[in-house]
């Protein structure tokens, strides 16, 4: 059996003094971020070496002089 760890009981208890509103709005929340995870998860695990493969492709265009800096402020 799994137990809750106790930071997440405080956040639960936290939240029951909320609005039935606020406790759907930050269900849905919750629900989608964990579903998102599984998708990555999921993602990640049918192909585990499309990563390094991708993360080594990157750096090969990067020794070739392929790439350029990317600036926070233009994307």
């Amino acid at each position: 059996m799994l137990y809750m760890t106790e930071r997440l009981e405080q956040a639960i208890a936290q939240l029951q003094t909320l609005s039935t509103d606020q406790q759907e709005a930050i269900a849905t929340l919750i629900l989608a971020e964990l579903e998102e995870e599984k998708r990555w998860n999921d993602s990640f695990a049918r192909s585990p070496n499309l990563l390094a493969k991708l993360a080594a492709e990157a750096m090969a265009e990067h020794r070739l002089g392929k790439t350029q800096e990317l600036d926070p402020e233009t994307l």
